[in-house]
């Protein structure tokens, strides 16, 4: 459903401390090692999310389900906001979708996320 929770990202400067604060933290949380063999895949039995270094101090970024990214993007800038595109590899936007960080019209950061086609 559009507009709802769907994903999350946890940025930080080590992504094997982060996994180890957030696994002591959430027990119930897995991590496996992401596909490109940095960082890391949580499945939390609800909204999936992930893990990823060389961003230190960084906030958790949450993303926002949106059936259309790219109408998603024209109407966050029609509205007066920011947004790109996150295209890593054809790879992860099959396993995964596709992801664009945004901004609303007052600087607040965001995601977007269009689920892999099931």
């Amino acid at each position: 459903m559009s507009g709802e929770i769907s994903f999350f990202e946890i940025g930080g400067d080590d992504p094997a401390k982060a996994r180890s604060f957030y696994g002591g933290l959430f027990e119930e949380w897995n991590f496996e090692t992401g596909p490109s063999g940095h960082g890391y895949v949580i499945s939390t039995g609800s909204v999936p999310g992930g893990i990823h270094g060389g961003d230190p101090g960084a906030a958790v970024y949450t993303f926002f389900s949106v059936p259309d990214l790219d109408a998603a993007l024209v109407r966050v800038r029609e509205l007066g906001g920011e947004g790109e595109s996150m295209e890593d590899s054809e790879e992860s936007v099959g396993e995964f979708g596709r992801f664009a960080m945004c901004k609303d019209d007052q600087g607040s950061s965001f995601g977007l996320h269009q689920p892999p086609a099931g």
